[in-house]
């Protein structure tokens, strides 16, 4: 059964961790996803599978919340550019977003299993 909770204090971290990353965008969004996943694991326990299906479903749902955040703030920056630069901006972003949901999901769900086995 899934913990909400520990799927919500993962989400928080990864998207926390995920803003202050974005200086650094790989290295910095993949930290990001390790410490969700091992939040989330943690709070949920009950060993490696439980822990990594907590970290997945954090890392995925903040992968989903920052790209959407992310793109609608290109969207709306690329109206400087017209209605094209806004679409492109925003489409840009959506999909480098997908790669970044990816890396969050892989990344959180093992470390997610690595934090329910010591939660």
């Amino acid at each position: 059964m899934t913990d909400w909770y520990a799927v919500g204090v993962g989400f928080l971290v990864t998207l926390i961790a995920g803003v202050l990353a974005t200086g650094a965008p790989i290295v910095g969004h993949i930290g990001a996803g390790i410490v969700g996943g091992l939040a989330a694991g943690y709070v949920a326990g009950g060993g490696l599978a439980s822990g990594a299906w907590h970290g997945l479903l954090a890392g995925s749902i903040a992968g989903i919340a920052l790209t959407v955040l992310f793109a609608i703030f290109a969207g709306v920056l690329g109206l400087v550019g017209g209605p094209l630069g806004s679409v492109l901006g925003f489409g840009g972003v959506l999909v480098a977003g997908v790669l970044v949901t990816f890396i969050f999901a892989l990344d959180s769900a093992l470390a997610g299993a690595i934090g329910g086995v010591f939660g």
